[in-house]
């Protein structure tokens, strides 16, 4: 399991956390794991490949015509035992 640390926590909100944790019988960290879980689970799923996705983004700026790159044949490995 991984874990984190919240740095710049204000304080009434660390309080009210711990008012909240204690209502539903949890630890403070735990409410916290709970929070988190519930907000991320509503959102949307992501699906999809990011090529795709950023391909997406930005197709309404127009495409770019890029010169054909000749390719080399790759030389011969380095022998370092001469």
């Amino acid at each position: 399991m991984a874990s984190i640390t919240i740095r710049k926590l204000d304080d009434a909100l660390k309080s009210r956390l711990r008012v909240q944790a204690a209502a539903h019988g949890r630890s403070m960290e735990a409410e916290v794991v709970n929070i988190l879980s519930a907000a991320l689970s509503t959102g949307p799923a992501l699906r999809g490949n990011l090529a795709a996705s950023i391909r997406g983004r930005f197709a309404r700026l127009g495409g770019v015509d890029l010169p054909a790159v000749t390719r080399e044949p790759i030389g011969a490995p380095v022998n370092f035992d001469e």
